[in-house]
């Protein structure tokens, strides 16, 4: 079976995508699969490269540059332009492994899905769902799911009355508080503020990245993740700990991310890891979720379990808490990915027979 590797994109979070792409083509087991790498330039460009039945062996060797044909070399890498139904091939799957938006956000997914390629990860309602973090926190709460407290925001609400917004900010939330862009997959525009001034700054800050934005209630918590896998029946991992916020962001630059300071397994009781898969769980089937995830939570000193957000598209480099979480329980990244193939392939199944019947 082919997987074509689909990655790179149009936005900040570009490197992470070649990172991960890099982190999964080291772990197919190609004696199963061959790998066709799709590299969306930054520019939107669709490149194909050579077809892989080994790894690669530098990162660098992805960014691929068109040409008239597919080759891998030392330096250079050159792909064929191509446009995205060129993927509807039989016995192939498409890895849309691309993180941040106009990627994970359901755009990707919902042209393969119109386009009836079978694909890995989660489909275009828990994808749209996941990346906004408004529409996921309305979601959950109407689903009663205990969160942190919150505002949203619009840009045009803003323009018009601020000073109502403000009043609201501080009415309901408790300084500190965290401005967040809406919608964007990483921490651009996330600015922690402790009185109006910095709220004021903050959130014109944060409408440079989005029209909608998130102020929410700052927390006294660990942050503990969990690991999902499956569809209707889920798997999940152990509880990985974040043990340093400051320094740690799932998506930031390379050399930070080797610094990163993960626990896993994270120590929380019995009734903690209860309630966060029992909140998992919820959340997961209300947003039609199918495929893989990270959920995050809060843990405060009262054993207290809050939802931070659910990521349908983590990070797979070795630095990730994702694919750590796995191999701790015994699953490789090879083995993670066979799965995620299994799972593309049945929901693809299901889908095409429910669109006989319809």
């Amino acid at each position: 079976m082919q997987i074509y590797l689909l990655y790179g994109g149009q936005n900040a979070e570009h490197h992470l995508s070649l990172a991960s792409a890099f982190a999964v083509i080291r772990a197919i087991y190609f004696k199963f699969y061959s790998v066709c790498p799709i590299y969306i330039t930054k520019t939107g460009q669709w490149l194909k490269g050579a077809t892989l039945h080994a790894p690669l062996a530098t990162a660098a060797q992805l960014r691929l540059q068109a040409g008239k044909t597919a080759t891998f070399q030392d330096h250079v890498a050159t792909g064929i332009p191509i446009q995205p139904g060129d993927l509807a091939v039989d016995n192939s799957v498409v890895f849309p492994l691309m993180h941040g938006r106009n990627a994970e956000d359901g755009t990707i997914q919902g042209l393969l899905q119109s386009l009836g390629i079978p694909y890995i990860g989660d489909g275009v309602l828990a994808s749209a769902v996941g990346m906004d973090k408004i529409v996921s926190k309305m979601l959950f709460q109407q689903t009663g799911i205990p969160q942190a407290p919150y505002v949203p925001i619009l840009k045009g609400q803003w323009q018009q009355d601020s000073e109502r917004l403000l009043s609201r900010c501080e009415g309901s939330l408790l300084y500190p508080m965290y401005v967040k862009p809406a919608n964007l997959g990483s921490s651009l525009g996330v600015r922690r503020v402790d009185n109006r001034a910095t709220l004021i700054s903050a959130v014109e800050n944060a409408f440079a990245f989005a029209g909608r934005i998130l102020v929410e209630q700052g927390i006294v918590a660990r942050e503990i993740e969990l690991g999902l896998l499956g569809d209707e029946k889920l798997q999940f991992t152990i509880p990985g700990e974040v043990l340093d916020r400051q320094r740690l962001n799932q998506r930031t630059d390379a050399a930070t991310r080797q610094q990163q300071r993960l626990k896993i397994p994270a120590q929380i009781t019995a009734t903690a890891l209860a309630k966060m898969k029992q909140y998992a769980r919820k959340a997961y089937a209300i947003m039609d979720g199918a495929g893989l995830a990270r959920c995050d939570f809060f843990l405060t000193a009262n054993d207290d379990v809050l939802l931070n957000e659910i990521n349908t598209m983590p990070v797979f480099d070795q630095y990730a808490m994702y694919p750590q979480l796995w191999q701790k329980m015994g699953l490789s990244s090879g083995d993670l990915i066979d799965e995620l193939v299994k799972l593309a392939r049945k929901r693809f199944k299901r889908q095409q027979q429910q669109t006989a019947q319809a």
